[in-house]
């Protein structure tokens, strides 16, 4: 078959996701690319948007006197780089939820200028007994600095698609076009008590 505009054949679509729970591999490693160089503005305004008042990360003359004589990152913004680090390669669109995290911890500092690397290690895999099609995986999330020190751990156990469950849901799924409009007919409800589809 070929475009009937260019007589080329159509393109292959080949979207990009995670991992369906089938193809999460226990005792495997999985190394997060690229790096993440922390800004000062990355630090100033996560702490900021959550109202975190804690000099620490804010006041770099009262930091300048406390153990690590310098502004410290916030270690929520470690975390969750550390997270989203993971996403493009372990969980884009087969993610169902995450179920928890455990055994977090922050083993060195991280500074301004600091990046950021990110790691996942499999640590074990079991289908749901009540949700079908959907599996349970448990994560190590490891960030190392540019130096390979190790500044942050976790566990985190998650609830992802099945390949035949996230497939199917992928082939049911309306076109975006669709959802939009869907969205668009609840919001004009909204506003006026009718429904755009039942007007002339």
């Amino acid at each position: 078959m070929t475009d009937a505009t260019s007589g080329a054949a159509p393109l292959r679509d080949v979207v990009q996701r995670g991992l369906w729970f089938e193809e999460f591999d226990e005792g495997a490693r999985y190394l997060h690319r690229p790096g993440r160089t922390v800004t000062e503005a990355d630090n100033v305004l996560f702490t900021t948007l959550t109202m975190n008042p804690q000099p620490l990360h804010l006041d770099e003359e009262y930091a300048a006197g406390q153990p690590f004589g310098q502004r410290l990152v916030n270690s929520m913004f470690t975390l969750s780089t550390l997270v989203g680090q993971s996403v493009g390669q372990l969980t884009l669109g087969t993610l169902v939820a995450n179920l928890g995290f455990g055994e977090i911890a922050f083993p060195a500092p991280v500074f301004v200028g600091d990046t950021l690397y990110g790691e996942s290690t499999v640590e074990a895999t079991r289908l749901s007994s009540s949700r079908p099609g959907e599996g349970v995986v448990t994560l190590r999330h490891i960030a190392r600095n540019q130096d390979g020190e190790v500044v942050a751990t976790c566990t985190r156990s998650m609830l992802v698609w099945t390949r035949e469950a996230g497939e199917r849901r992928l082939a049911e799924a309306p076109a975006p076009a669709a959802r939009g409009g869907r969205a668009g007919r609840a919001r004009a409800r909204d506003r006026d008590g009718s429904d755009p589809d039942e007007e002339e």
